[in-house]
């Protein structure tokens, strides 16, 4: 076969991937522009329940076919995904700088493999020991731009991204039993299902939810939730979970563009730095990857 023609379903892959990215990038704003207008688990809880009764119209005949214990597997999951993405909601609701806290976030990536050591004994690879103190330089130089001290939101997104490895973890031994799309489709009702109950006991709701509001809520379903994972469940068909992660490394960089592009945010020399010293962390972490893809690039 033709090396031009064997690339095109890699390079269809990188494209879609791309698209994530960007979607999942947008769903930054989406959710900090919902929030105003409605409570953070409130708000999470209603986009992944309506996220998964669309993605239910589709496969639920999928979800029929699954035995008692991968139910129970997927509600498993579930709960721990209720866990990360709580601490998420709330430090994009107490973010001031949309595009810090995405590098912070992404912090996950270079988690994994650590959180692997721990859970299954996998070994971290050089690159992996090389990129942690780059990364935790980074870290600091964020936490110092307003003298020596980690803001509420910075915490928040650095404990959601360690939950965020571990749920990575977990789902990569999971889905080997339980087939990708009613897999995610019961992790999604879960948890839209335990964060409204969580916000009915906890948050004031509002009386009347806004027009502006309710069009950020459905963006935040149909493009950030519904359409991102079924572009990314499709892509990582054509594609290997390790090139799909190195593309998904780009989400904070699109994140950072569109919150200076929308809110008009700014950062700091040192606060730049540090989103730099964290990119190249996470470049560290995958470049064995990275050197891979670049020399299985067809020659023009």
């Amino acid at each position: 076969m033709p090396a031009s023609v064997a690339a095109r379903p890699s390079l269809k892959a990188d494209a879609l991937l791309l698209s994530v990215t960007l979607m999942a990038a947008a769903g930054w704003i989406f959710s900090k522009e919902a929030l105003e207008g409605l409570p953070p688990l409130l708000f999470i809880g209603t986009r992944f329940l309506l996220a998964a009764l669309l993605l239910g119209a589709v496969g639920w005949r999928s979800m029929l076919a699954l035995d008692a214990g991968q139910w129970r597997q997927s509600c498993a999951v579930g709960g721990l995904f209720i866990g990360a993405i709580t601490l998420w909601v709330l430090g994009v609701d107490a973010s001031r700088h949309l595009g810090e806290s995405a590098f912070i976030n992404s912090l996950w990536i270079l988690m994994v493999p650590f959180m692997a050591r721990f859970l299954f004994g996998d070994r971290p690879s050089p690159a992996t020991w090389l990129a942690l103190p780059v990364a935790i330089l980074g870290f600091a130089c964020l936490s110092l731009n307003n003298g020596f001290r980690v803001e509420p939101s910075q915490w928040l997104f650095l404990t959601s991204a360690t939950l965020f490895a571990l749920l990575f973890n977990v789902n990569s031994q999971v889905v080997k039993r339980v087939p990708p799309l009613p897999f995610t489709i019961i992790q999604m009702m879960v948890l839209g299902i335990g964060m409204t109950l969580m916000s009915a006991l906890s948050e004031p709701w509002p009386s009347a939810v806004t027009s502006p509001t309710l069009g950020w809520l459905l963006a935040s379903v149909i493009i950030a939730s519904v359409m991102r994972f079924w572009v990314q469940l499709y892509a990582q068909r054509l594609t290997s979970s390790s090139n799909g992660a190195v593309i998904m490394m780009l989400e904070a960089i699109w994140t950072a563009l569109l919150a200076a592009l929308w809110f008009g945010e700014t950062m700091s020399p040192l606060q730049w730095l540090g989103c730099a010293l964290i990119f190249t962390a996470l470049l560290i972490n995958r470049w064995h990857w990275i050197r891979r893809l670049w020399h299985k690039r067809p020659a023009i």
